[in-house]
């Protein structure tokens, strides 16, 4: 059993999964690999979703995290912070909407939005995983 101070670690390789697989799930598209895109894809948003949950498992249980920095490293941490909050509560509902594109075979649709879903997933992803550098390992 993972015990709740096991999750930021988690959610740290969750991230990094998820930017993984939707970066590999481009280059498939990419090559015209569309079974391989949309199975790279869909593992993606799985290991997303995995770490919403254990996020706000994590939080609900845990509270907010402090951050313990001084100096320029503050406004630094809060400027990363802040763009990485905003962004992922903007990303949620525009990765299922490129989901159901997808699924429901409105390809042109799908591709107009995932060309802008998949810069801010990737962002989201990477700057979660520094987030938890930042507040757990330096």
């Amino acid at each position: 059993m993972i015990a709740y101070s096991d999750l930021p670690h988690l959610n740290a390789c969750l991230n990094a999964v998820s930017a993984l697989l939707a970066l590999t799930g481009y280059h498939c598209i990419r090559c015209g690999k569309r079974r391989g895109h949309r199975a790279l894809m869909t593992a993606a948003l799985a290991a997303s979703s995995l770490f919403l949950l254990s996020y706000l498992a994590y939080h609900a249980h845990a509270g907010s995290v402090r951050y313990q920095g001084a100096g320029w490293h503050r406004p630094a941490y809060f400027s990363l912070l802040i763009s990485h909050s905003v962004l992922a509560a903007a990303v949620v509902p525009m990765i299922f909407v490129t989901f159901v594109r997808a699924l429901k075979g409105r390809f042109a649709l799908h591709r107009r939005i995932a060309r802008l879903t998949l810069p801010i997933w990737l962002y989201v992803s990477v700057t979660g995983v520094l987030v938890y550098l930042v507040l757990y390992q330096l």
